[in-house]
């Protein structure tokens, strides 16, 4: 669930995607400039937060959205649990973020070679069954994998299903009526993404 501030936001949606693309790709280059942090940045995060951005990202712990971005402390909001699945509480800070910090921008992150993701579909075709919490984290994300093709090669099919998982998290929060209400005012955006961790490239889903 997602719900905004009405006070006016110093950053827009688009602008705050595009700081992210900008970091990405610094990253890529090898030329981050958040590595470390100054005494006087840690300073100014005593008063309070003010992130750009909220990313639903995954556990998995190649994936810190701090880095692959490379923003300093205090620039995003991130929510990260295993499979990027929208549950109760996750939906909770999601409306935090909005309704309490105003970012404009939400992203959904996934990733290559996500074992969330190969855990459900281990369960989609082959009928596999894991430990009780993880098989309610499994059965959250069979939804969006209805699509996925059973003969597709092992590779291919995980990489499309990955794709559909962000999909189906997308989904999940566009169908909320504050989602609703504030896209349809221009006030919210929403995108979803990949990773790629053989590359360290983010790539935006269209």
């Amino acid at each position: 669930m997602i719900v905004a501030n009405d006070h006016e936001r110093p950053v827009s949606a688009d602008e705050a995607l595009a700081r992210l693309m900008d970091g990405n790709a610094r990253f890529l280059r090898g030329e981050a400039q958040f590595g470390t942090s100054a005494k006087e940045l840690l300073a100014d995060l005593i008063e309070g937060q003010h992130p750009y951005a909220t990313i639903l990202g995954c556990s998995d712990s190649r994936v810190p959205p701090e880095l692959i971005f490379d923003v300093k402390m205090g620039d995003l909001f991130v929510i990260r649990v295993a499979g990027n699945v929208v549950s109760p509480e996750v939906s909770a800070s999601l409306q935090y973020a909005g309704v309490h910090l105003g970012t404009q921008l939400f992203m959904v992150l996934g990733h290559e070679g996500c074992g969330a993701v190969q855990a459900a579909l281990a369960a989609k075709f082959k009928g596999a069954h894991e430990r009780s919490r993880i098989q309610l984290l499994v059965e959250d994300m069979l939804p969006g994998l209805d699509g996925i093709d059973p003969q597709l090669p092992p590779r291919q099919q995980l990489e499309r299903a990955v794709e559909s998982n962000v999909r189906w998290s997308m989904g999940q929060i566009l169908e909320t009526p504050e989602a609703h209400v504030r896209t349809a005012e221009g006030r919210m955006k929403l995108v979803g993404a990949v990773y790629e961790i053989a590359t360290g490239r983010v790539r935006l889903l269209e």
